[in-house]
């Protein structure tokens, strides 16, 4: 089974704080609310171009709360390094830059409303 493509990661989480992660990458991250198929409990699916690649979907009532494990982060490619840090200054998040020994690439390492970390990653900047 040789893998073709990444194709998305999921959050799961109750409704206040679904409504926290979806603004956060809308709001922050950049992605797009899009359409979801109709499931029969809460959530939305954010899009990056045309690709879904980030499920957040409700914890049903009486279900188990999601599984602590080994997740890190979730990283994205981008582009406008002093607008992004200008945006996230603005907005309250805070956030650590970091240089990738021996390259031009430059990293802002933040969290999302969970917890769950973020890397934004910026390709031949002049630091």
């Amino acid at each position: 089974m040789p893998i073709q493509a990444f194709n998305h990661f999921n959050l799961r989480a109750e409704q206040a704080l679904l409504e926290r992660l979806r603004d956060f990458y809308v709001d922050v991250v950049g992605l797009r609310e899009g359409p979801r198929p109709p499931f029969d409990f809460h959530g939305y699916w954010l899009y990056l171009q045309d690709q879904a690649v980030l499920h957040l979907a409700e914890v049903p009532a009486g279900a188990a709360a999601p599984q602590r494990g080994t997740f890190d982060h979730v990283a994205f490619t981008c582009t406008g390094l002093a607008a992004t840090e200008a945006q996230l200054r603005e907005r309250g998040v805070a956030f650590r830059r970091a240089q990738v020994p021996g390259t031009k690439q430059v990293q802002l390492f933040l969290r999302d409303p969970a917890g769950n970390g973020v890397e934004f990653n910026f390709e031949d900047v002049d630091a």
